[in-house]
C-alpha cells in the first residue's frame, strides 16, 4: 500500500486534523513526527468537535495505530490530559490504539517558563509563539541536553539528570528575566509519576512503523504547523521550532526517505495567519471579515484570531516545491460563499520589479505587493456538494484555476466542517503519486 504524507501548505491551521481523520480509517498507521502541543487539530465528527494537541487524529478510528515518533516533543501533562479526556468520552486509549517513541523529548516546567519569560521580555517585537515550551525544549534537545521519554522510565537516576539540566535554566530564568526559578524535586516527582502512567505506551516507533511497511501495510505520517513556519524554509524568525516539511517525516518518524509514495498538501481556499510576520495577502477590510467570521478563525490551541486573506500562490508554489507535494487537499471552498468576488495572488511586485520565488528577507516581503486576479463569487450553500461538476460554476472555476496554476490536482476538496463535507476525487492511497514535472 502506498504511504502518504500530509503537510501543511501555508502557516499553518489548514485543517490537517480534518483531512488525517478523513483518511484514518485507510491508513493502517497515523504517525505525528514534528512539532509538540502548539498543534491544534480539530475534528468534527456528527458535529462533537475533538481537538487533538499531540495524539494523532487518526485516534477516532478503532483500527488504526496511532505513533507519536521521535521527532515530537512531548508534555507529558498535556499528553494525559488528552488521553484522560478520550477516556471519558468513551474513545479507549490503549497500546493497540497508541505508543510513543522511546526517543522524544519531553517538555518540562522549566521550558514553558523560558518559553513564556522570553516573550514577555520581547514586547512588541514578540514572535508570537504559544508559550508551551515547543522552542526551549527543542534548544535543548540540539545542545544534546534534552530529557528523553525512555529517561522517565528511570526513576532512580532522573533527578540526577533533570538537576543537571534545569540548574542553568534556573540561573537564566532569575538573573535574565527576573522570573523564578523551578523546583527540580517536584519536577522529578512529577517525571517519575509521568513515567509509570505513560510506560504501557513507549515504543521504539522507528521498529514499529518499518515492520508494518515490510508487511505491505499503509502509513499516513501526519505533520503539524506548515510550510511556512518551517525552521529553515519558513518566514524566520517568525516560524516554529521544528522542520515542518514532508521531508521532515523521515528523520521524525525513523524511516527512510524511499519509503514515501505521495505528498498531500493542505490547504485552505484562501490564508490565514496567527501571530506576528509578514503576510502580504491580508486583507483588514469586509472579505477579511467575512472569513473570519465564517471560516471561524481562532487557534484550537492559543484561542488567538488568525489573520485571514486571500489565497496566496506564490506561498503555494513555493510548499510545492519543498514538500514534493503531489497533490492537494483544499479546504474551507465553503467559507468563500457568499462573497461578490475573490481574488487570488498569482505573484508579487517590489518596486515595479516582480519577485518570481518566495522570498527570505522579510524586508523584502514586507515590501511585496500581491498581483491578483479577480474572480466572480458564489451565493449557493456546497455543504451537500460531493462532485466538483455539481459546486456552482464560480466554484469549479476557481478550483481548476488553482489546479493549472500549481500543476497540482486537487484530489480532496472541503466544503465544510464536519468529516463527510468533503469531495474526494482521488484517494491519496489508491496508487503512487510523483510530483508533477515543470
Amino acid at each position: 500500500m502506498p504511504n502518504v504524507v500530509c503537510v501543511g501548505a501555508q502557516w499553518g491551521d489548514e485543517g490537517k486534523g480534518k483531512i488525517v481523520d478523513w483518511l484514518g480509517p485507510r491508513a493502517d498507521l497515523v504517525v505525528r513526527y514534528q512539532g509538540g502541543p502548539n498543534a491544534g487539530h480539530t475534528l468534527v465528527v456528527d458535529g462533537q468537535k475533538t481537538v487533538l494537541h499531540l495524539i494523532p487524529s487518526g485516534i477516532l478510528h478503532p483500527g488504526t495505530l496511532n505513533l507519536i515518533g521521535a521527532g515530537v516533543v512531548v508534555d507529558p501533562e498535556t499528553l494525559l490530559k488528552e488521553i484522560d479526556g478520550l477516556e471519558r468520552r468513551g474513545v479507549p486509549v490503549t497500546r493497540d490504539r497508541l505508543r510513543i517513541s522511546d526517543r522524544a523529548h519531553v517538555i518540562l516546567p522549566v521550558h514553558r517558563a523560558l518559553d513564556q519569560a522570553r516573550e514577555e521580555s520581547l514586547g512588541e517585537a514578540k514572535i508570537g509563539t504559544t508559550g508551551r515550551g515547543i522552542g526551549p525544549a527543542y534548544e535543548d534537545r540540539v545542545a544534546r541536553a534534552g530529557v528523553r521519554i525512555c529517561d522517565l522510565l528511570e526513576p532512580a537516576t532522573i533527578e540526577d539528570r533533570l538537576r543537571m539540566h534545569i540548574t542553568e535554566h534556573n540561573v537564566t530564568l532569575e538573573k535574565l528575566y527576573g522570573w523564578p526559578p523551578v523546583d527540580v524535586h517536584e519536577i522529578a516527582k512529577s517525571a517519575r509519576e509521568w513515567g509509570e502512567r505513560l510506560a504501557p505506551f513507549v515504543d521504539d516507533v522507528g521498529v514499529t512503523i518499518d515492520t508494518a511497511l515490510c508487511d505491505g501495510r499503509s502509513v499516513l505520517f501526519e505533520g503539524a504547523q506548515g510550510t511556512l513556519l518551517d525552521i529553515d524554509h519558513g518566514t524566520y524568525p517568525y516560524v516554529t521550532s521544528s522542520t515542518t516539511l514532508a521531508g521532515g517525516a523521515c528523520a521524525g518518524a525513523g524511516i527512510g526517505p524511499t519509503r514515501i509514495d505521495s505528498v498531500l498538501g493542505i490547504t485552505k481556499a484562501y490564508t490565514t495567519r496567527v501571530g506576528g510576520g509578514p503576510f502580504p495577502t491580508e486583507d483588514a477590510g469586509s472579505a477579511g471579515q467575512h472569513l473570519s467570521k465564517r471560516g471561524d478563525e481562532v487557534g484550537a490551541t492559543t484561542g488567538r484570531k488568525r489573520r485571514c486573506g486571500w489565497l496566496d500562490l506564490v506561498v503555494l508554489r513555493h510548499a510545492v516545491r519543498v514538500n514534493g507535494i503531489t497533490g492537494l487537499a483544499l479546504l474551507k471552498l465553503d467559507v468563500l460563499t457568499g462573497l461578490p468576488e475573490l481574488k487570488i495572488c498569482t505573484g508579487y511586485r517590489v518596486k515595479g520589479r516582480d519577485v518570481p520565488h518566495f522570498p527570505a528577507s522579510l524586508q523584502v516581503l514586507r515590501a511585496c505587493e500581491p498581483i491578483y486576479e479577480t474572480f466572480p463569487g458564489w451565493t449557493e450553500s456546497i455543504a451537500d456538494v460531493r462532485r466538483l461538476d455539481d459546486l456552482p460554476t464560480a466554484a469549479a472555476s476557481y478550483v481548476r484555476f488553482i489546479e493549472d496554476a500549481l500543476g497540482v490536482p486537487a484530489d480532496l476538496i472541503g466544503v465544510g466542517a464536519d468529516r463527510d463535507a468533503t469531495i474526494e476525487r482521488k484517494n491519496p492511497f489508491d496508487s503512487p503519486a510523483r510530483m508533477p514535472q515543470r
